[in-house]
Formats: structure tokens, C-alpha cells, sequence
């Protein structure tokens, strides 16, 4: 069998991109094709908004050196893509552009092998593969508003764990970290939401805290030891900006939160350190911005040996990187949850030809080959970005 295509889609997500469809937050979705007329879907990342012209265009170059290869070498393909961009630094982007690739030769080898990728990774652990909510608060400014959207988008659809980010004066620096300080009003007003929160949900339901990277080490320890204390929150996420490692070991020794990070790490590279000198209780690689279904098993698996349990990071990608996500969770030991977005649940599955199915907590995969779920080429091409 031989690559003998490669496509690629940019679609508007407007739940993300609003009227602005080309600058927004979009998917980026990879068609590959072979000579034997199977044909495998992947996803690329796009971490920053508006990069995706720039990603379509490094899936074209990278597709001139996958033509005519046999997409069942999977580990080669991977490491030829991801070396491309050596010398501009391959992870993140390149990892990103990797994914794409490496989730549509996966789909391939299934279909080919009439199997779900599930099994071709040694079979399950588990199933159906249990979630977190993330992203259900839209439109809450006050602790009333935060409780109330916790009874109808958590309590009142399955879900047993939730994670959201409290400190709102803090929304403006998602992206830039500025001098790592909140304001003694907008730190009571984070502790206040969650606490509202808490209330509603009942003591054996799981909160975590997103920090997005925000805090100086004296502020981020003063955060989640009083979130722990008064909240009882299941992990304190990405304290500091994701560089300073020296500095989450001062964090790590000195909260009583655990402490969860990884979604801007990208490899098994990235993460080695952070085994090695015990900076996490979890671990949180996205899938695709970090290489891919390969990728992400083999974090699993360093992981593992640590007995440090993952929780990949999907939000705000597209349907095929939860899918794919949901693949190789059901296959490691070391699982503790699947973040997801109930927000993005009918976009994805306006996609795909057959919806997934999202059922107390848990996303419920089918026993398909390959991913198991096909996109919708006509709803892709309608949906998509020309450039």
C-alpha cells in the first residue's frame, strides 16, 4: 500500500472563532489516501489562534515527502515529519503537524487490519473512558451564576468532575504572563465561585483548577493551598508559565494541592524532566500538540513508570482528537480522566457521519476499524477556510 494523497481542511469553528472565521481558533483536519482505496482522517494542532494558514501550508510541504510511502510505517512517517522543522525547533509546531499525519495512518492501519485502533494498541483497560467537563460556565461573572451552571451543565448530565479557572480578573493574560500577581478582591472572588461550586456539587465530586500559567511561585502556593484547604480541589493545573521547572519544584514542595501540568509540553523529551524530578502528581499532554496517538501512548507509558496517572488535555480541539484520545486511554493503566467541552460536543458531531455518544461522565467508543468515526467530507468542504 501507498500514500498517494494528502488533503488538507481548514474549518471554521464558530462555537471558537466567532465572525472572524479565518483568524479564529479552528480545526485542521488531514485526508490521506492509498493506492488500495483505503483512506485515514487526522487532525494537525493549532495552538495559536490565526496559525492555521501557516499549518495548511506546512501539511503541503510535509506531504511531498510522504507521497509514495507505505503509510504502515507509522514510527518512520512520524519521525520524518517531526524532523522537518529541526532546525526551527520541532516541538509544537512540528509536533502539531506530526499529529495529523500520525492519527490518519493509524485510522489507515485499522481499517486495514478491520480492527479499532484500541486493539491495535494491546486492547483495553477499560470501557467506555471517563471524562472531565471542562468549559460549562460560559456567560457566569458571579458565585450564584457559577453554582447555577454547575447544577445544569455537571449535576444534571452525569458528570461526577469538572475544571474551570475562578480568578476571572486574570482572563485578560491567558495568553502572557504579566508580573504573576492577583488582586487581594479578584483572589476572594476565585475562592468564593469555587466554594459556590462545591456547594452544589456535594464533597465527593471531583473540582480541579486551571491557573493557565499565571501565578510567581509565591502567589501560585498561597492559591492552591487555600483552594485545597477551603474547596478540597482535585489538582492545582499549570501554576507558573510552562519554562520554569526550577521553580515548580518550589511550588510542588510546598502546596498540599496536587499539582497537574503538561499541556505545553510537547514529547516524551519534554516530559522526561518532569518524571525525573517529581514535578507533578499528573500529567497532561494534549494529544495532538504533542505528536499524535504514538506520541501520547508513549508519555502514557514513561508515565506509568513513574505511577503518575494522565489526563490528556483536548480542549479546544476538534472531533478527532477526542476520539483519538479516547483510543489510547482505554489501552493504559495509568488513566485518571479525559478532559472534554460540552460546549464543542454538537459542533464535532455535525462532522462526523456518526455522532459519539458522551453518557454519564464517560465518551463511548465503537468497535470499528480505525478510529471508527468518519467526518463528513461534504459537511468538511462546506465548512472549510479557502485560502
Amino acid at each position: 500500500m501507498k500514500i498517494t494523497r494528502i488533503t488538507p481542511y481548514l474549518v471554521a469553528n464558530e462555537t471558537r472563532s466567532g465572525a472572524n472565521r479565518s483568524l479564529g481558533w479552528n480545526w485542521l483536519f488531514v485526508k490521506v489516501e492509498t493506492d488500495e482505496g483505503v483512506i485515514g482522517w487526522g487532525e494537525c494542532g493549532i495552538q495559536a489562534r490565526g496559525s492555521g494558514p501557516a499549518m495548511v501550508e506546512a501539511v503541503r510541504l510535509a506531504s511531498e515527502a510522504l507521497i509514495g510511502e507505505n503509510p504502515a510505517d507509522i514510527e518512520r512517517l512520524w519521525h520524518k515529519v517531526y524532523r522537518l522543522f529541526s532546525y526551527l525547533g520541532s516541538r509544537g509546531f512540528g509536533t502539531s503537524l506530526a499529529a495529523g499525519f500520525d492519527v490518519a495512518l493509524w485510522d489507515i492501519k485499522g481499517k486495514a487490519a478491520g480492527m479499532p485502533i484500541y486493539d491495535l494498541l494491546g486492547g483495553r483497560f477499560r470501557d467506555p473512558v471517563r471524562l472531565y467537563c471542562n468549559v460549562w460556565f460560559q456567560g457566569c461573572s458571579t458565585p450564584e451564576e457559577y453554582a447555577t451552571a454547575a447544577q445544569k451543565n455537571l449535576l444534571d448530565l452525569g458528570h461526577q468532575a469538572c475544571k474551570l479557572d475562578p480568578f476571572r480578573e486574570m482572563l485578560p493574560y491567558h495568553t502572557m504572563y504579566q508580573d504573576g500577581q492577583i488582586s487581594e478582591a479578584g483572589e476572594q472572588e476565585g475562592y468564593d465561585i469555587v466554594a459556590a461550586v462545591r456547594e452544589v456539587v456535594g464533597p465527593k465530586f471531583e473540582i480541579l483548577i486551571d491557573a493557565h500559567g499565571h501565578y510567581n511561585v509565591p502567589t501560585a502556593i498561597r492559591l492552591a493551598n487555600n483552594l485545597f484547604e477551603q474547596s478540597n480541589i482535585g489538582w492545582f493545573e499549570e501554576p507558573l508559565p510552562p519554562e520554569g521547572t526550577k521553580a515548580l519544584k518550589q511550588v510542588r514542595e510546598k502546596t498540599n494541592a496536587p499539582i497537574c501540568i503538561g499541556e505545553r509540553l510537547y514529547t516524551r523529551w519534554d516530559f522526561l524532566q518532569v518524571f525525573e524530578n517529581g514535578l507533578a502528581d499528573y500529567v497532561m499532554p494534549d494529544t495532538i500538540w504533542t505528536g499524535g496517538i504514538s506520541e501520547v501512548k508513549k508519555i502514557a507509558t514513561m508515565a506509568e513508570t513513574y505511577y503518575v496517572p494522565i489526563s490528556p488535555h483536548v480542549v479546544p480541539g476538534g472531533p478527532l482528537e477526542i476520539i483519538a484520545a479516547a483510543h489510547v486511554m482505554s489501552t493504559v493503566p495509568n488513566f485518571y480522566r479525559l478532559e472534554h467541552a460540552q460546549s464543542l460536543i454538537p459542533a464535532h458531531n455535525d462532522l462526523l457521519q456518526e455522532p459519539y455518544v458522551i453518557k454519564d461522565g464517560a465518551i463511548h467508543l465503537n468497535d470499528k476499524p480505525g478510529l471508527g468515526f468518519e467526518l463528513d467530507e461534504e459537511k468538511v468542504i462546506a465548512s472549510s477556510i479557502n485560502l
